[in-house]
């Protein structure tokens, strides 16, 4: 028999998204009864917790994009917040660079576009300047933004969590929700040990949105692709060659940023990620094959015209994938000194990527609702960096509902 809750809010997903949004509703509503529901037996056990630890400073996107506008004001609440609460946030710097003539006008267009966003402290700077700032790296310009920073991002989730149970909200773990059902008024919500009575939804369930808005009733044209991205990890000896973050000048017509260089607040140095479909939605492992996952993904027509597009890409990426001198060649052309040696493979996370039915890579936030339920279907880079942004911005629709 299973326990049962009855609530105002129901938010599905305890990543940092989910939480963030929990906290953002119970800010604005604090007699709101909410609980969040967590499929895995704690917090941020996914993209949270699997992410670079990036605080991206919003040099890519799309001026007057939510993503852009997001992004640039999450950068301050995120700051401010890790120093409200002892999170660990450094402002390492990045710097972003050209290593052929080629990417020059692409590096320029990115100057425009972080400028647009409000970006502070972003400027172009010549190779001298650059050897200083980054010693080891290669490049014949590059843009430098000061103010990107890294962060622990399941420790905020862990202070999000805290403050939602000190303010009366439910925080669940070990539920992981196998129906939606409409009653009354309302949604029933199940999960194997509880029931929960709810009056709305919020759905926020990273890698599995999809599944969540058609178990509420919704039909999304979008459906989640799972990208997997591998990182290596520098040796102790080695991590001098990096100073704070190394990128690439991004490719317009690839839909990832390229292999590139991050400390971390653990005082590690990361190297990646690469992008390789991955045959579960959890696939963290290249062994990691889950049939219904890969028969889902299969079956989309949008996940072949996108194949079609990009299948010498992505066949070069796996080769990368199980090649460490592969993967090491296009470190170097970052960091030339560095060498097989300097390496070690590290972890790995999954990108929930949403693919439209024509085969596109969505590259904004994708969020849908009815009259009970909203849903969060894509949520890319920078979700964690715009998570307490993004998460008042759903509470503002949430609010804006007929309670």
């Amino acid at each position: 028999m299973t326990d049962t809750l009855d609530v105002d809010l129901c938010v599905v997903g305890g990543g940092i998204v989910g939480l963030a949004t929990a906290h953002a509703v119970l800010q604005r509503m604090p007699d709101a009864r909410i609980v969040v529901l967590e499929k895995e037996d704690a917090i941020a056990r996914h993209q949270t917790g699997h992410n670079s630890g990036v605080v991206h400073a919003g040099i890519y996107y799309r001026p007057g994009t939510l993503r852009a506008s997001l992004c640039v004001r999450g950068v301050a609440r995120l700051r401010d917040f890790c120093a409200e609460h002892g999170v660990a946030y450094d402002a390492v710097g990045k710097v972003i660079v050209a290593t052929d003539e080629s990417e020059l006008p692409r590096l320029d267009a990115l100057l425009e576009r972080g400028t647009a966003n409000g970006v502070p402290g972003l400027r172009m700077i010549d190779r001298d300047e650059l050897l200083e700032i980054e010693p080891h790296a290669a490049g014949l310009r590059a843009l430098h933004s000061p103010g990107t920073a890294i962060v622990d991002f399941p420790g905020v989730s862990r202070v999000l969590a805290d403050r939602l149970r000190a303010g009366g909200a439910h925080v669940e773990t070990n539920a992981c929700v196998v129906d939606v059902a409409r009653s009354g008024d309302g949604l029933t919500i199940d999960t194997p040990r509880l029931r929960v009575r709810s009056r709305r939804l919020v759905a926020c369930a990273g890698l599995h949105a999809d599944r969540l808005a058609r178990l509420a009733g919704l039909e999304p044209s979008v459906r989640i692709v799972p990208f997997r991205g591998e990182y290596y990890f520098l040796e102790p000896h080695a991590r001098e060659l990096v100073r704070g973050l190394i990128y690439p000048v991004p490719d317009p017509d690839l839909p990832f940023l390229g292999v590139h260089f991050t400390r971390t607040v653990h005082g590690e140095v990361e190297a990646g990620p690469n992008a390789v479909l991955a045959l579960a939605r959890e696939g963290y492992r290249h062994t990691d094959v889950n049939a219904f996952d890969l028969a889902h993904t299969a079956a989309y027509p949008g996940f072949w015209r996108l194949a079609a597009r990009f299948w010498r890409t992505g066949a070069y990426e796996y080769y990368r994938s199980f090649s460490t001198p592969a993967f090491v060649r296009s470190l170097q052309k970052l960091v030339p000194t560095l060498r097989e040696g300097d390496v070690r493979r590290g972890g790995a996370g999954v990108r929930a990527q949403a693919v439209g039915p024509d085969g596109r890579v969505l590259d904004e936030f994708v969020i849908t609702e009815d009259d009970r339920s909203l849903h969060v279907l894509n949520a890319p880079s920078p979700a964690a960096t715009a998570s307490l942004t993004i998460g008042e911005h759903l509470a503002t629709r949430v609010a804006a509902w007929d309670w």
